[in-house]
């Protein structure tokens, strides 16, 4: 494929934007070569810049599980824009879309909305510094819970991809105030509890892990978590911002049967818009203001477009009893075809799969932590990216995310991306 105008315009952008791009694993670092400009979007489709189509495995990191541009969220976005963009007031709408949110999430009575992932992870953290009045928190290595300063110690995503985990600009009292632990190594959690007795207020953990790839939780290990959570005076938050209504209604809460205090949303709750959350317990909940000491504000918090897309998503979610059946069958009949493939061309892979989150590890070790996901062969997973690439399919350009399988795919779609990859791998 010819990438001529996402070339011409990845070099304007790098004069006027740092790295020419707005998030930094979009840039290709990890995988060499150039960017790809995106011009629009429909179904399980990417069209760039250039009019090449590609297979779109990302779905804009998870919320276009239903396909790019579905059309109830288009149409909720539209009659909603046409009365005003932004007002900086309560609307019914933001009422609307929480009460849906409580009725499908397991364990909550209030949610907050925020503009971000990353604000989201940041506030929960913050309430439950100040609901516990506890200082310290234990994060584990390789997850990912935004760009706030609390959480980029030990990052995982883009911060592993440009190999500075510990960023710059990090203030060595924030960092001492972050714990880092082994994910899926529950003496290691017991071992920084014992050792920082009474000062730990949360623990924050992705219950499936995506920016190692796909990591699932060990058998036991969040079931572990909860009950050593309860037992020290602990806040557990799960950061749900891509496990959140993508592999269940209620998220992985619903799906492990686990009750974490408080839960933190983004991606698919905003229907492809910038929307994030945070929800709890009422008791949690109410110690933020204006009823509580604990503070947190946005101006643009509730946005009307990203409520009116968000509802639209959730609606859809909410009225579709088959949804999580056709996404998993439509992630495991892939998972089962690279199987296949790359079994009988004798390449070292490893597969990890909960739901609709899946990636490919070129290593035959377990993936089960940042270690050892780090361990795969990254110049193999390179020829990999660029050989899908050039055959129309678009995968994350790092090593270190997970694929978002979204429902629009047809499983023409899944052949054809299986076919893909054992035209890749047979030039390895």
């Amino acid at each position: 494929m010819i990438y001529k105008r996402s070339s011409q315009l990845f070099a304007e952008a790098e004069k006027v934007i740092p790295g020419g791009v707005n998030s930094p694993v979009r840039a290709f670092k990890s995988v060499g070569g150039t960017p790809i400009f995106v011009k629009k979007a429909q179904g399980a489709y990417l069209y760039d810049e250039d009019d090449n189509r590609l297979i779109d495995y990302i779905n804009s990191w998870g919320p276009m599980i239903l396909g790019h541009a579905y059309q109830p969220v288009v149409d909720a976005v539209i009659e909603r824009a046409k009365l005003g963009t932004s007002f900086g007031m309560p609307t019914a709408l933001e009422t609307e879309i929480a009460a849906l949110a409580v009725k499908m999430i397991p364990n909550i009575d209030k949610i907050r909305f925020v503009n971000s992932g990353t604000e989201a992870c940041m506030s929960a953290i913050r309430l439950a510094r100040g609901f516990t009045g506890r200082d310290k928190i234990i994060k584990f290595k390789g997850c990912y819970h935004g760009h706030s300063d609390s959480f980029l110690i030990q990052a995982g995503s883009g911060a592993s991809t440009f190999g500075t985990p510990n960023s710059p600009g990090v203030t060595a009292g924030t960092a001492k105030d972050t714990l880092l632990a082994q994910y899926n190594d529950l003496e290691n959690v017991k071992e920084l509890i014992l050792a920082n007795k009474n000062e730990i207020a949360a623990i924050i953990i992705e219950p499936v892990a995506g920016n190692m790839g796909c990591v699932p939780p060990k058998k036991g290990f969040l079931e572990a978590l909860r009950q050593l959570c309860s037992e020290n005076g602990i806040l557990l938050i799960f950061d749900e911002v891509m496990t959140g209504f993508r592999l269940a209604k209620g998220g992985a809460q619903e799906l492990f049967n686990i009750k974490a205090d408080i839960m933190c949303y983004g991606k698919v709750i905003g229907g492809g818009l910038p929307v994030g959350a945070f929800a709890a317990r009422e008791e949690i909940m109410n110690y933020l203001a204006p009823l509580g000491p604990v503070y947190q504000a946005g101006t643009l918090s509730g946005n009307p477009l990203a409520m009116a897309a968000g509802l639209a998503m959730l609606q859809a979610l909410d009225q579709d009893s088959e949804i999580y059946n056709r996404l998993e069958q439509k992630t495991a009949y892939l998972e089962a075809g690279m199987r296949k493939v790359l079994s009988e061309n004798k390449i070292e892979f490893t597969i990890n799969r909960v739901g609709s989150m899946i990636s490919v590890h070129f290593d035959a070790a377990e993936v089960v932590d940042f270690t050892t996901a780090a361990k795969g062969d990254n110049d193999r997973f390179k020829q990999f990216f660029h050989g899908l690439l050039n055959e129309g399919v678009y995968i994350a350009p790092s090593s270190y995310e997970t694929w978002f399988i979204t429902d629009a795919l047809s499983y023409d779609d899944l052949d054809f991306t299986i076919a893909a990859v054992e035209k890749v791998v047979r030039t390895f």
